[in-house]
């Protein structure tokens, strides 16, 4: 029997490569991204490529095309001053990385789940967020996907 999972308890993470070319694959390298409060779905469907010919009658005819993750991803985060040092850390861990041709990989781990999804991105500089009256704080902040999600082992201790 399956076992229902919550959203209780989910952790983006974050490391850049210490060996160029190789996703970090120990705890230790990654850094908890604390706040979060939604995460965007990396399950996009594929275009539909049209194949109809002439021959058809009735149905037109598709093969699966590529899949878009649609740009910058946004994650929505409670703004702490917390996050405010931790996404300044980020920036400059990804700009010290690019120079040095590293990528900087992201994790979502949810648990329950025995693997971890990773993607290589590029994190945009946080902004100022929009404010409103009787509301919580909350930033949205982009990471854009240079590479496809995938489902591995999640780090090691």
């Amino acid at each position: 029997m399956a076992i229902n999972l919550s959203t209780a308890g989910i952790h983006l993470y974050y490391a850049v490569e210490e060996t160029k070319g190789t996703r970090p694959t120990t705890k230790e390298a990654y850094k908890d991204l604390v706040g979060v409060k939604s995460i965007p779905s990396l399950n996009p469907s594929p275009e539909t490529l049209e194949t109809t010919t002439l021959n058809e009658t009735e149905y037109k005819t598709y093969i699966d095309g590529l899949k878009d993750l649609g740009g910058a991803l946004e994650f929505t985060f409670n703004l702490t001053q917390e996050l405010i040092e931790l996404w300044d850390t980020l920036m400059e861990e990804y700009e010290a990385g690019k120079a040095a041709e590293k990528t900087t990989w992201f994790l979502i781990d949810i648990p329950g789940l025995t693997k971890g999804t990773y993607f290589p991105g590029n994190p945009s500089s946080m902004g100022i967020p929009e404010a409103g009256v009787s509301s919580v704080l909350e930033i949205t902040n982009y990471i854009t996907p240079t590479g496809a999600p995938i489902q591995e082992a999640k780090p090691t201790a």
